[in-house]
């Protein structure tokens, strides 16, 4: 199937060749654009693109009767599929009382240590069946392919058994044969402890290690390791422990890092070639200079710093160590029961006052990186994945996180077919 897109207003994050690594510091300031444009697709691909001035009438005439579908895109502009690289969208019902205990004034770590927050989703996991589980999924992943997601990270965690990590983790690889969504699967056994070692986290630990993590392996479910590094959930060794056993499989690490306190999950990640540490609220020089010069992505996800109400990560000065963003939405029950990124920009923006350009890299081109998908996605790039959408009229690409609780998308283009 081939699309020809016709008078488009403006082609947004056009980069001429797939970036060869992740942006950082002030290039994360330039978004490329082509003004008056038009693209084609071929297959899954995008082929060709350029400027409407340039195409002879004769150009124009056979690109529009060669394709399969042409759209006119006047007064609209072509962003590429954002890249959400850290979800948790394969869970089972909802945690909206424990959103009551929090307005009631109860943290994180007081709803945890009464069984609650993770806990309370393993115990509801364990009770549906996989293709139920699948089917709530499904509901999710539908709709954060309506806000303009192509791309999306998906972590197990909820599960904590041998039988319960492989369900959900054989549920994430399925929704990529229901989807168009290309997805990349994270093993995060050591989410929190369980209750049936409670008291003994070490004991979990090498039930991970012996037992989960080679049964994982086993049916090839998972592209990345992740650990919650924090105080009442894991620690820097039992991260090194975790790194060590999963780099003989293959798994790249990843690590959910200072979300709550000074952890040391940013160091430990860099030491392990973490492709990304994530949260990051509690950061300051220290781990920046760790961080500088390293592969290892700052992803930040403002739509769980929002909804647990905390302070901020120190985005503008990660920028000022010359450090690569990346933004997510960390869709989840507990902490941020939502996927929609141009919200997740939108926050960035208003609360850590990055600009347009920077939201918009760290939600695409760096978003890719960060879950090893950037030769093809993230960008406009002839030879990518034809993974983009087409907004409604706007007067700018400013317009859309500014816009942030609208529906601005009208076209989606997943994998050169046409959703919606």
């Amino acid at each position: 199937m081939s699309i020809f897109i016709k008078n488009i207003k403006k082609l947004v994050n056009v980069r001429e060749a797939a970036p060869s690594a992740p942006l950082r510091g002030e290039e994360m300031l330039s978004l490329p654009c082509l003004d008056g444009a038009w693209l084609l697709t071929e297959g899954d691909r995008i082929s060709r693109l350029g400027r409407m001035q340039d195409l002879q009438p004769e150009e124009l005439e056979a690109l529009e009767l060669a394709a399969d579908e042409v759209i006119d895109a006047e007064g609209r502009m072509v962003f590429p599929s954002y890249c959400d690289s850290h979800t948790h969208l394969v869970y089972a019902g909802s945690r909206e009382m424990e959103f009551m205990d929090k307005l009631r004034g109860l943290s994180y770590q007081e709803i945890a240590r009464r069984g609650g927050g993770i806990l309370n989703s393993v115990e509801l996991l364990h009770n549906t069946p996989e293709d139920d589980l699948l089917q709530q999924t499904l509901v999710r992943a539908w709709e954060i392919i309506s806000l303009g997601t192509g791309a999306v990270e998906i972590k197990s965690g909820y599960g904590l058994t041998v039988e319960d990590e492989v369900k959900m983790l054989r549920a994430a690889r399925r929704v990529e044969e229901e989807t168009p969504l290309r997805v990349r699967t994270t093993f995060l056994g050591a989410h929190a402890v369980p209750a049936r070692y409670k008291g003994n986290r070490e004991g979990y630990v090498d039930e991970i290690v012996r037992e989960i993590m080679p049964a994982v392996a086993a049916e090839g479910l998972a592209d990345y390791v992740d650990i919650f590094v924090e105080e009442g959930f894991f620690t820097v060794e039992d991260a090194s422990r975790i790194f060590e056993a999963a780099a003989k499989y293959g798994m790249v690490p990843k690590v959910h890092a200072n979300q709550m306190s000074f952890s040391g999950g940013v160091q430990v990640g860099v030491r392990y070639g973490a492709a990304s540490v994530d949260h990051l609220e509690f950061t300051g020089p220290e781990e920046f200079r760790v961080l500088q010069g390293s592969g290892t992505i700052a992803t930040l996800l403002p739509g769980a710093t929002f909804f647990l109400d905390m302070d901020y990560p120190k985005a503008k000065e990660m920028l000022e160590y010359d450090l690569p963003l990346a933004i997510a939405s960390n869709y989840n029950p507990g902490s941020c029961p939502s996927g929609d990124m141009k919200f997740m920009m939108a926050l960035a923006m208003i609360k850590m006052r990055l600009t347009p350009e920077t939201v918009l890299n760290a939600a695409t081109v760096n978003g890719a990186f960060a879950m090893g998908v950037a030769s093809g996605y993230g960008s406009i790039t002839p030879g990518k994945k034809a993974s983009l959408f087409i907004t409604k009229k706007i007067p700018s690409y400013e317009f859309v996180p500014y816009s942030f609780t609208s529906q601005l998308i009208e076209n989606i283009i997943l994998n050169g077919k046409i959703y919606g």
